[in-house]
């Protein structure tokens, strides 16, 4: 069989992998994107919609201020990839439905709140506007919360957008603009030529002068089909939906005590996660939801706001995401492989995918980075 010739090939249809085909098409790049499954039919498009810029709570605890400052510079480009969530509803042509109402991690404890206020100045230090709100400004603030709040951290540049159409959306545009999209379409092997690489699919050869990894969990294994060693972990984790009800939430909820994030729709749903493992099935490799992360997850966003008593909830859907031990991006061309590039923001690759994406392929073109985005590159 012939192969496909193409200049560049992004594998993996998720978010980060679409959003690179629309800046590559957009800079006139003939491009293919192959996706195992359908477009934006994993983590892209399972995830609850947390657009998150604060330093992440839990491993500031376990891992402390050192780890805290490392991940810092990561801090500033989550910040500039929601300035860009804001932009893509005009440029794409579609309401993602964008909302930065603010983000506003919760203390049930003084302890919880100390630590809060030692994440804090790191991150204000970093360029971050965040608040430190007491006790009785989160009463007039956030009435919907318990009293037994002591206090927590407002960042207004935090919230949300709806998964289900982004992907897509990049997609969409990037078709018009000429990139070839092959859904169902499995890599079964990935060579090095002279000329660049040769990718065996399921469907057929495919040949490429450069390639991008976006593959998300899978990009680790990608990679090391050439040799490289990238350690990007699967982890399975759940979200709960609820019925639709009158808007009582703004913002993004976060707990400094338990896993928690917590926000409310556009359309009045609520979205409640905080990586709360879901199950593998043994036999089949297939996702379950965890009945114990349900009632677990549940219990803290009831206790945070009582209100949600009441509500009905309607569906819990496990999902994949990606991470790696340190929560840094891994973006860029891999020296070792000249053409090969990765694309993976693990545990945050929501928020961050738009800005991952501009970035490698800004490198692809020859384009200097935005200010402060090139440390992150490999």
């Amino acid at each position: 069989m012939a192969a496909l010739r193409t200049e560049i090939l992004v594998v993996g249809g998720g978010l980060a992998g679409c959003a690179m085909a629309y800046f590559l098409c957009r800079e006139g790049r003939a491009v293919t994107l192959i996706e195992r499954h359908d477009i934006n039919s994993l983590a892209s498009g399972s995830n609850a919609g947390s657009l998150h810029a604060q330093i992440p709570f839990e491993p500031f605890l376990t891992e402390g201020e050192g780890w805290a400052r490392q991940f810092a510079p990561v801090v500033n480009f989550l910040r500039d990839s929601i300035g860009m969530w804001k932009s893509l509803p005009e440029g794409l042509g579609v309401d993602l439905e964008v909302s930065t109402a603010g983000g506003l991690l919760v203390a049930e404890t003084d302890g919880e709140l100390a630590n809060i206020r030692r994440k804090l100045a790191i991150e204000r230090s970093s360029g971050l506007e965040i608040h430190l709100v007491g006790r009785k400004e989160l009463a007039a603030f956030a009435p919907y919360l318990t009293r037994n709040v002591v206090g927590g951290a407002f960042c207004p540049i935090e919230g949300r957008a709806n998964p289900l159409l982004a992907a897509p959306a990049f997609a969409r545009r990037s078709q018009a603009m000429g990139a070839r999209i092959l859904c169902r379409t499995e890599l079964l092997k990935l060579e090095t030529t002279s000329q660049g690489f040769t990718a065996l699919t399921d469907k057929g050869p495919i040949t490429a002068g450069r390639l991008v990894n976006c593959a998300g969990a899978e990009a680790g294994a990608i990679a090391r089909q050439l040799g490289l060693a990238f350690a990007i972990e699967g982890h399975a984790i759940q979200v709960n939906v609820t019925e639709p009800v009158e808007p009582l939430i703004d913002g993004l909820i976060y707990a400094a005590g338990d896993r928690l994030t917590l926000k409310q729709s556009h359309h009045g749903s609520f979205l409640i996660g905080g990586g709360w493992p879901a199950r593998r099935d043994g036999c089949t490799g297939r996702l379950q939801v965890d009945p114990a992360s349900v009632v677990g997850n549940l219990r803290v966003a009831v206790r945070l706001v009582p209100d949600l008593a009441g509500v009905q909830l309607l569906r819990t859907w496990p999902a994949i995401v990606n991470g790696t031990q340190d929560w840094l991006p891994i973006l860029g061309e891999v020296p070792r492989v000249p053409g090969f590039h990765m694309c993976v923001v693990p545990w945050l690759g929501f928020t961050g995918g738009p800005a991952a994406a501009r970035l490698v392929a800004d490198q692809i073109i020859g384009r200097q980075p935005p200010a402060g985005w090139a440390p992150l590159l490999i």
